[in-house]
């Protein structure tokens, strides 16, 4: 799919948004599929991820792709989407300055030499709501292994107590 940007001017694109939503940014596609942001969410067509939801967003300059990964659940395959962008103009801005605003904290904890755990908070980045805490191991770090699983559990409590203490 090949999009082109939306200027910021005149009128928004006929995009479905939650109540209290507006869109900052958007592409809207040859197909007339729009991706747009919100402060809240990210709106691939129909689909809305709430930032906080999403585990990665990366730019290919080279193929002008979009990639999006969402937050998943270990070793299941997470959802991802390829999106290509012509002009992704200030969506790209918003992309990155919303997930970057939902990390509350995010470390890397080692294993086994340099293999291990990584502790990551993650929350809307339009409020102080709850907090969703994330495990995610590097390749080859089992996480039902009983040293990973106590490693695991450390660096999340004291991630936890830097947090609520913070």
């Amino acid at each position: 799919m090949r999009l082109r940007l939306s200027r910021l001017r005149g009128s928004p694109p006929d995009l479905a948004v939650e109540p209290g939503e507006r869109l900052l940014a958007w592409a809207v596609g040859a197909d007339g599929q729009t991706v747009g942001g919100t402060r809240q969410a990210l709106y691939l067509g129909e689909r809305r991820i709430p930032w906080e939801d999403v585990e990665a967003a990366e730019w290919d300059r080279d193929t002008s792709v979009l990639r999006v990964s969402e937050v998943g659940t270990w070793g299941q395959e997470r959802p991802t989407h390829r999106v290509v962008l012509d002009e992704p103009g200030r969506l790209l801005e918003l992309v990155r300055e919303r997930v970057t605003a939902s990390i509350v904290l995010q470390r890397h904890v080692a294993v086994r030499g340099r293999k291990g755990v990584r502790v990551i908070a993650r929350r809307a980045p339009h409020s102080r709501g709850e907090i969703a805490w994330l495990l995610e191991y590097d390749a080859g770090i089992d996480p039902d292994d009983p040293l990973v699983r106590e490693v695991s559990e450390r660096a999340l409590a004291d991630a936890a107590d830097e947090v609520h203490l913070g």
